[in-house]
């Protein structure tokens, strides 16, 4: 059995490379929408007094980077904003290896610290953790490059392969999970179970649809039409779970849907930066790490020919000097 077990775990980390620019897009998308979130929000927005909560930043029992200066807005602000410079490294792709740690501790500083967030926030802190075990055995200096050639044989290659491997399954099941608790709390509810949640979610005047959409889809929402889209909603939703089970050649349907879905909310409800999130979340669930994006290839395939020609003219007058 245990041979049946070391066969298994040497032919899985011998036959994948995960490092692909499929989770380095996901990576971008996920920090871009932590990015997004701290610079377009000043510290008086995302740190403030909620009800039966007086301490802000929350600093009880953390070690969020927010927690490291005096209470003070503008030391918040500054920090913030230090945030969003090392946010742009984790976008741009840089060294994996650093900026892994670095996208995971704001991620569950801005969580476990600010008040006013939105559901994004929270997936986004545990994402970044999970791909911890992917970007630390990542060595590759921008996430867009192909794999880096090794030697395959090597034993240490492969237990880093066959940990960032099996770190994809469980994010893949993690975001399977967080779809089908999603439905499951929806159907508690009893404005989704009959049908008229999306009326409700939309009509709201804080956090509903803009005046000008709302005016033009007024009569579909006041139509039994919105059963139809409040239960496709939840069937959609209780899909994307199924999809944990489904083959492979499936899995571009499903995150098709899911990232119309996703940017419909954004478009109708201006929750862009949970869209991104959830975007990112997507690529890890539904697109295979070897199914590399070819525009990107492209893009880094450019830019490494422009390096190579670079050191080669380096090159070139260290040898005429």
């Amino acid at each position: 059995m245990f041979k049946k077990i070391n066969s298994y775990a040497y032919n899985l980390g011998a036959s994948n490379t995960p490092w692909t620019n499929v989770y380095g897009l996901a990576r971008t998308l996920l920090a871009l929408s932590l990015l997004l979130t701290l610079s377009l929000n000043d510290a008086q927005i995302l740190f403030r007094p909620a009800s039966g909560i007086s301490e802000f930043p929350s600093c009880t029992k953390n070690i969020s980077i927010f927690c490291l200066l005096p209470n003070d807005y503008i030391y918040l602000n500054i920090i913030r904003w230090v945030c969003v410079g090392l946010l742009l490294l984790v976008v741009s792709g840089w060294r994996p290896q650093i900026t892994g740690i670095i996208h995971w501790f704001i991620a569950y500083s801005l969580q476990v610290s600010a008040t006013t967030l939105d559901g994004g926030e929270q997936v986004n802190a545990v994402l970044s953790l999970l791909l911890l075990p992917i970007t630390l055995t990542d060595s590759r200096k921008w996430h867009w490059q192909s794999p880096i050639s090794t030697d395959i044989n090597s034993s240490r290659e492969i237990v880093k392969s066959i940990i960032a491997v099996v770190t994809f399954f469980v994010i893949r099941f993690q975001v399977a999970i967080l779809y089908l608790h999603s439905t499951i709390a929806k159907l508690f509810n009893a404005e989704w179970v009959d049908g008229t949640a999306v009326y409700y979610y939309l009509a709201d005047p804080m956090l509903g649809l803009p005046p000008l959409i709302y005016n033009l889809v007024k009569p579909i929402l006041s139509s039994p039409l919105v059963v139809v889209a409040t239960w496709g909603t939840l069937l959609l939703q209780i899909c994307l779970f199924g999809a944990l089970f489904a083959p492979r050649k499936y899995w571009n349907k499903f995150l098709i849907l899911a990232l119309v879905f996703h940017e419909s909310i954004a478009l109708m409800l201006g929750l862009v930066s949970f869209s991104v999130t959830m975007c990112g979340a997507l690529i890890l669930f539904l697109r295979p790490w070897d199914q590399e994006f070819k525009f990107i290839k492209k893009i880094a395939l450019f830019h490494n020919k422009k390096e190579a020609s670079s050191e080669t003219r380096s090159t070139k007058l260290a040898v005429n000097k």
